[in-house]
């Protein structure tokens, strides 16, 4: 029996939902034997699927080639997760480094953005704008 990759991956639980599956497999992100598959590439039991969700990725045996959807108990006996070692540590190390792929300046203010703008609110309250000298800003040209 055979299965569009797509749908394993779907039914085997590894993507969330089937367009998520078929965008990675467009993407280049699934390969099956060390090719990348479109998503109406078949699998079938005995074939190694490798699913890349940065930073790692996954390798897979199919056991048992499904397109309906499976509880999450009956996983083990649809695929082996024969994901080498080192790839889990890699995932482990980027946990522990923090904002590896955050941009400088986007989403939440870290600790010590949020204190630099505290000292910088605070600072700003400190100036009476009140008491500074009138400057007299000449726009016209005296240059003529």
């Amino acid at each position: 029996m055979e299965a569009r990759i797509d749908k394993w991956l779907w039914a085997a639980r590894i993507y969330k939902t089937r367009t998520l599956a078929t965008e990675a497999c467009k993407m280049g992100r699934i390969a099956i034997g060390g090719a990348q598959a479109k998503p109406s590439r078949t699998v079938k039991a005995g074939d190694e699927v490798s699913v890349r969700k940065p930073p790692i990725t996954y390798t897979f045996r199919v056991k048992q080639c499904i397109e309906k959807r499976v509880g999450a108990r009956l996983i083990p006996d649809i695929l082996e997760n024969i994901t080498p070692p080192e790839q889990y540590e890699l995932l482990e190390m980027s946990r522990i480094s923090g904002f590896v792929d955050r941009a400088r300046g986007t989403g939440r203010p870290t600790k010590k953005e949020r204190r630099s703008l505290d000292d910088f609110t605070e600072n700003a309250e400190l100036i009476d704008f009140n008491t500074l000298p009138d400057f007299d800003f000449d726009t016209s040209d005296d240059e003529d």
